[in-house]
């Protein structure tokens, strides 16, 4: 369970970061993009050694962080999009329900446990996140003519999850869950410098506010991987991980909002944040 904690408070600390960005003003794409090339390296250095070349290309999870490492970033302009198109409550709601994707893969394809109240907690864990994201009385506002960004949210962040407990359970051993969540990232940034060439030609270069941003935002996004990837390795079943992670990751970082951001909730937020401390609660001690 340390492992699932310490991903909840990594993953938090992103939103913290993001939040910073607005205030600083900072160039979020180039920030990103930063990002990818420090949480790479942090990979590496954690990994402990100077990995062979031969032995990373032989590798059997290879071709499934390349995979992953595309979506990173292709995820990232999804959402980035959605947020401006439909509104960060949009964006927020429709990540954190793709939870639904990996749980229904963990009890479908690893026979994972089930049970009525483990059921009962995913679906009030999807009802927190709701109810904890929302930012106004009126709650959602979808656009129709931009629907699809959400869909496309909702879908590629539940394939992101599902491809790293796939690759987890069958391709990573033990002791090289730094150097997979590495090559991920490694993938991400190669993607994220063809994208800053093209920034480039358009005249907005990376500046140094930039490049600081990056590196602190890095090192806990790959440490919230690769404390997640160490949830699904010792054991937990995906369909506690997720709900639990997702979940617990708004809360945490709604909390944080409230203290370090003077944020103020509507009452639907307290509801939410109510719901989801009794839906980790429910998850985290169902019996099948």
């Amino acid at each position: 369970m340390i492992w699932l904690l310490l991903s909840v408070i990594t993953s938090s600390l992103l939103y913290v970061i993001f939040k910073y960005f607005e205030i600083f003003k900072v160039n979020t794409l180039h920030a990103i993009i930063t990002n990818y090339i420090i949480a790479s390296v942090t990979g590496f250095i954690s990994y402990g050694q100077v990995p062979h070349v031969e032995s990373i290309l032989q590798a059997d999870w290879l071709y499934y962080s390349f995979f992953t490492g595309a979506l990173f970033i292709f995820i990232f302009n999804i959402m980035a999009l959605a947020s401006q198109k439909n509104g960060l409550t949009v964006a927020a709601v429709s990540g954190k329900m793709s939870l639904v994707i990996p749980v229904i893969a963990g009890i479908w394809l690893y026979e994972e446990s089930i049970g009525w109240m483990k059921i009962a907690g995913i679906i009030l864990a999807l009802i927190s996140v709701y109810l904890t994201s929302v930012k106004s009385k009126e709650g959602l506002q979808l656009d129709k003519k931009t629907l699809i960004l959400p869909v496309l949210l909702f879908l590629g962040s539940g394939i992101i999850d599902t491809t790293l407990k796939y690759a987890e359970i069958n391709h990573v051993s033990v002791g090289e869950e730094s150097l997979f969540s590495a090559m991920c990232f490694a993938t991400a940034f190669i993607i994220g410098v063809i994208i800053l060439i093209y920034e480039t030609t358009q005249k907005r270069l990376i500046n140094l506010k930039s490049i600081i941003a990056g590196i602190l935002l890095g090192i806990p996004n790959y440490f919230s991987i690769y404390f997640l990837i160490k949830s699904l390795k010792n054991g937990m079943e995906s369909s506690v991980v997720y709900p639990i992670n997702n979940v617990a990751t708004v809360l945490f970082a709604s909390i944080l909002g409230i203290l370090i951001f003077k944020e103020k909730l509507i009452p639907k937020n307290y509801i939410g944040i109510t719901v989801a401390i009794v839906a980790i609660l429910m998850i985290a001690f169902a019996k099948a």
